[in-house]
């Protein structure tokens, strides 16, 4: 990587770009949702299905089932590749799409092809929506490629230099890229995304994510005999395409500082030729190696570095949405609620979240990255920290509801204790006669007290009981944390 002298101008021949688009189902509906995939044409994906490797990643471009069934440890596999749709794990149905669209904003027009799109149903309740692009003009400069990346994974223009982009396809016009996908390629996907009440649009869904943008990943290839800078690459990082103004933009003019910033990002093991950054934003390999040599490169791409990011995604998603929802929680109102809580983190801990995924070197390298950028061990941390104070919480809470029942019962066995065991009244042994009350002496009085504050004890107890296990019954089919 060479120093930085200005913004380096770069060609790129071919860019492969996908996109992860996120949202919340109910677990109730998981059945429901699978069928509507079904009769939508979706694709159930299973390595088996090998006639699978060459229909959803471009012309010309084939990913290898085996590899990707070698790539992962097999209690990673197991997961990530379930046999059928009632196993546990990530199911993803695939759909080919091949159609044209041109994104034309202020000072960038771009055509692309959308190859494919994937949806996975991940445990838990949590979705991951995928778009393969790919740009169909012969040659592009990095500025027009990072530009159209860092527009196209805006669901909802919020800010003025994100807003006035348009997507075209033939006669269609769609003002958002959350509109392209949930209003034409995944229609029948919006009565099944969970909307919090409280907030408006797409990310209503996941109150707890941070950012109104899909996660990106590129293959770009660049023209031959060019070099790969280091304000190339840091700008493929920020995805630093033009400013407001249509110029080409970094968002830093200090070397020092973006040579820090790529020392933790980049994976340079086939440099000069190949690097690797990944980023909050994305992860871009880009390569000065000719189309044919990168085949392979390619493949893997869309395969096993696919699965991988997807995975370290749903981790990090996971990892804030328990943050949140521990945030959110009432004690006074939730008790039930924290134990599924704390049900639903050791779960997520003991059947899906994994420090070590791949048995490979640089598989394990990207995977250090991934960890790091995303910031999952401090998360993890924290979600370990909220366990321990959930069970401290209801350790507490338990104990002072036994110590408060003893109490009472202690009560009752001493004033039981004083009569002997012997708490009937001459009078209860016939007719009662409750005008016969008022001549009752003092421990009648106690007697009577004790006995119907028993009787009404117990039969709260009894209803109380009952009719916390069968709300709690009801409450756990509701929620969508539980299959």
């Amino acid at each position: 990587m060479e120093g930085m002298e200005g913004i380096q101008h770069l060609d790129i021949t071919d860019a492969f770009m996908n996109y992860l688009f996120p949202f919340s189902f109910r677990e109730k509906e998981r059945s429901k949702l699978m069928e509507r995939l079904r009769n939508q044409h979706f694709t159930f994906f299973k390595l088996d299905k090998y006639e699978l490797q060459d229909l959803y990643y471009g012309e010309g471009i084939q990913i290898n089932h085996e590899e990707l069934d070698q790539f992962f440890l097999p209690f990673v596999e197991d997961k990530l590749f379930p046999h059928s749709v009632n196993e546990r794990g990530f199911l993803r149905y695939s759909k080919k799409i091949k159609k044209s669209f041109t994104l034309k904003g202020k000072t960038n027009e771009f055509d692309f092809i959308i190859n494919s799109v994937d949806i996975i149903l991940c445990p838990f309740g949590i979705g991951l929506i995928t778009v393969r692009t790919e740009m169909t003009k012969e040659q592009e400069s990095l500025t027009n490629v990072l530009d159209f990346m860092s527009h196209f994974r805006v669901l909802e223009p919020k800010l003025e230099e994100e807003k006035g982009t348009n997507i075209h396809q033939q006669h269609k016009t769609f003002t958002t890229t959350s509109q392209l996908i949930l209003d034409y390629l995944c229609p029948f996907l919006k009565p099944f995304i969970v909307q919090n009440r409280k907030m408006e649009g797409y990310y209503g869904s996941l109150p707890f994510f941070e950012d109104e943008r899909m996660l990106s990943s590129a293959f770009l290839i660049a023209a031959g005999g060019q070099a790969i800078t280091n304000d190339q690459l840091f700008r493929m990082g920020q995805l630093d395409g033009k400013d407001s103004e249509g110029k080409e933009f970094i968002s830093s003019t200090n070397p020092a500082y973006i040579k820090r910033y790529l020392e933790k990002r980049v994976h340079d093991r086939w440099a000069p030729n190949t690097y690797t950054i990944t980023s909050v934003h994305t992860q871009t390999t880009i390569s000065i190696k000719s189309k044919e040599i990168l085949k392979k490169d390619i493949a893997k791409f869309m395969s096993i570095h696919y699965y991988n990011l997807l995975l370290h995604f749903y981790y990090k998603i996971m990892l804030l949405r328990l943050s949140f929802e521990y945030s959110e929680m009432s004690w006074a109102k939730d008790k039930q609620y924290v134990e599924e809580l704390i049900e639903l983190i050791s779960k997520f801990d003991s059947r899906y979240y994994f420090e070590e995924v791949s048995v490979r070197s640089e598989g394990k390298e990207f995977t250090n990255m991934l960890r790091e950028v995303f910031y999952l061990k401090p998360l993890f941390g924290e979600v370990k920290r909220t366990v321990d104070d959930l069970y401290r919480a209801q350790e507490k809470q338990t104990g002072k509801r036994h110590n408060m029942l003893l109490f009472i019962l202690t009560v009752y066995t001493v004033v039981s204790g004083i009569y002997g065991m012997n708490l009937v009244i001459e009078d209860w042994k016939e007719d009662f006669n409750w005008s016969n009350v008022f001549n009752y002496t003092f421990f009648e009085w106690i007697t009577l007290v004790t006995a119907l504050s028993g009787i009404a004890l117990s039969t709260t107890l009894l209803v109380s009981t009952s009719g916390k296990g069968i709300w709690n019954k009801y409450r756990k089919w509701r929620r969508d944390h539980f299959k």
